[in-house]
């Protein structure tokens, strides 16, 4: 895995055409921004482009437009919101084709330090598709390209790969992506340890990449979350109506071994919190009790984990150097069941590690929680964030250019 890249302290962009790819996929309420944490996360590496004098045109993806344009999905409010946040003007210049002569004519005229930002790349439908027209159009207003958009890392689109292949000058990285490259992909690589992984969330298929290889690079493997029962049940115990993925019962025990084959750590809840049913709605106030992992009642579900595998866990991380954490330990979204996470997410908080959120629903726990400045690093990407911890080689990172 290539992860040693130039960033934006690493190029001259003064009086150059500065294409940088952001990640301003913020959530959107009756055009107003409900959460801006995105356009904040860009500032830095937007900062640097103005003050070396590069001529900023900026460009992101919001929400999944089906035919084209859609007023609803458009960037105008992200750049109103900018021009406050940065205190000058970011022109946005709108297009039907993103890229036509509106924009040609807006870049044209553009002065060193100045800023617009482009419509939505997703309002061209080549843009998921890595056509190179669109690549192309991209790449025609352009001299140097700036990637910090880690949330679509993963993804090879025409506004994130597809134009490198047509921009002559220098492929950089931003302030952010050279973060989660940093932490993230430097966790996975050159842990320093002990090194022990978090995985939690509903689904074991969603991670089981994750685990195979989290299993070759740590020391301890701690498993939680809704993805438990399906381990549980894999040694035999009895799991009531909790989650399983029947199919993955045979990874499930692959995996004990491999721990075992490997003298690695594989931590599985002890007890459990288990209900009779499903919060509905799922914030609603129900009746929970703690039982053995070897006593869950057949018509109960285990929704978080219990007392004494909060303690073993916290235990676990005490001594770590390097944590890496995915996906919540229970049904974190209702408080009498997010007694899990929260133990997790306190005892990261104490430790000296070097404490990494792997984005999703833990970066969101973690935040709503309330623990999000204690952490080393939350990632801004849930899927490429997941890929980064399988050892995949995303797509967005690799487009860049090596130092």
């Amino acid at each position: 895995m290539g992860l040693n890249k130039k960033s934006v302290d690493d190029i001259n962009v003064k009086g150059q055409r500065v294409l940088c790819r952001c990640d301003f996929n913020v959530p959107l309420k009756e055009g107003k921004i409900t959460d801006e944490n995105r356009l904040v996360a860009a500032l830095p590496t937007i900062k640097k482009l103005i003050a070396d004098g590069g001529k900023v045109i900026l460009c992101s993806h919001l929400g999944k437009p089906k035919n084209g344009p859609e007023e609803k999905f458009s960037l105008a409010p992200v750049a109103a919101r900018l021009t406050e946040l940065l205190g000058q003007e970011v022109k946005f210049v709108t297009d039907p084709e993103v890229v036509g002569e509106n924009v040609k004519a807006a870049v044209a005229a553009m002065q060193d330090g100045d800023v617009i930002l482009l419509e939505n790349t997703r309002f061209r439908k080549e843009e998921t598709k890595d056509i190179d027209t669109f690549s192309e159009d991209l790449a025609s207003i352009a001299d140097v390209f700036v990637n910090d958009a880690f949330g679509t890392a993963h993804r090879a689109h025409c506004s994130n790969v597809g134009v490198t292949k047509y921009i002559k000058g220098a492929h950089a990285v931003g302030y952010l992506m050279q973060k989660e490259i940093d932490f993230l992909g430097n966790a996975v690589e050159n842990p320093v340890r002990p090194f022990v992984a978090i995985l939690g969330g509903a689904k074991v298929a969603d991670k089981l990449n994750v685990i195979s290889n989290l299993l070759e690079k740590c020391d301890t493997l701690i498993i939680g979350g809704g993805m438990a029962y399906t381990f549980l049940k894999a040694q035999g115990k009895e799991i009531g109506t909790s989650l399983c993925d029947e199919t993955k019962l045979d990874y499930c025990r692959e995996m004990i071994e491999k721990a075992e084959k490997l003298g690695k750590n594989l931590y599985l809840p002890v007890d459990t919190v288990v209900t009779k049913s499903f919060p509905d709605p799922i914030d609603a106030e129900i009746e929970v009790r703690t039982v053995s992992v070897d006593d869950i009642p057949a018509d109960e579900m285990g929704m978080d984990i219990g007392e004494k595998t909060r303690e073993l866990y916290g235990d676990a991380v005490k001594n770590a150097k390097t944590v890496v954490w995915n996906g919540p330990m229970g049904v974190f979204e209702n408080p009498i069941l997010a007694k899990g996470t929260i133990a997790v997410a306190k005892a990261l908080a104490d430790t000296d590690a070097t404490t990494i959120i792997g984005g999703g629903d833990s970066a969101a726990a973690v935040n709503q929680l309330g623990f999000g400045d204690k952490m080393s690093h939350i990632s801004t990407g849930g899927g490429a964030s997941l890929e980064f911890l399988e050892g995949k080689e995303l797509p967005g990172v690799a487009a860049a250019d090596d130092k």
